[in-house]
């Protein structure tokens, strides 16, 4: 089994609804470690970088307004197969069709407002991680 790193956005539905704590506890009871962890406040340059795959797509505007109404929170988990068990347990990205159990299927709404960005790949994960947090924000303890 593989040591990696995954990018997990607290999106501002998890800010509003006070559930960062709650969602976050969750993701340590499955052994994973916090190597980083701050809020912050995403500007749209940031936005359309982490959303270049889906800034041409009408909605982009949205997803920009929502991500912008309140700061996030960013934190860089650790664990054995951690990108695949983050999302595993965050669930798909549409919270109507997550299973009861999963973070979105207990604490989603819908496709946007769903709690939690998460990496999707080990690739993904090492640009959003440089995108997130700069040198000497991660550490290994």
């Amino acid at each position: 089994m593989a040591i990696e790193t995954s990018l997990i956005l607290f999106k501002p539905d998890a800010v509003e609804k006070k559930i960062v704590g709650q969602v976050l506890a969750r993701y340590q009871a499955l052994g994973l470690q916090i190597r980083g962890i701050k809020m912050m406040q995403l500007g749209e340059a940031l936005l359309r970088e982490h959303y270049a795959h889906i800034a041409h797509l009408p909605v982009f505007p949205d997803i920009v307004a929502f991500m912008r109404k309140t700061p996030v929170v960013a934190v860089a988990l650790e664990g054995e197969n951690a990108i695949a068990a983050v999302r595993d347990l965050l669930g798909p990205t549409n919270s109507k069709t997550a299973a009861p159990g999963t973070i979105r299927g207990d604490l989603g709404e819908d496709i946007m407002i769903n709690v939690c960005h998460a990496s999707s790949s080990t690739e993904a994960a090492t640009a959003e991680l440089k995108r997130f947090f700069k040198d000497g924000e991660l550490f290994s303890f």
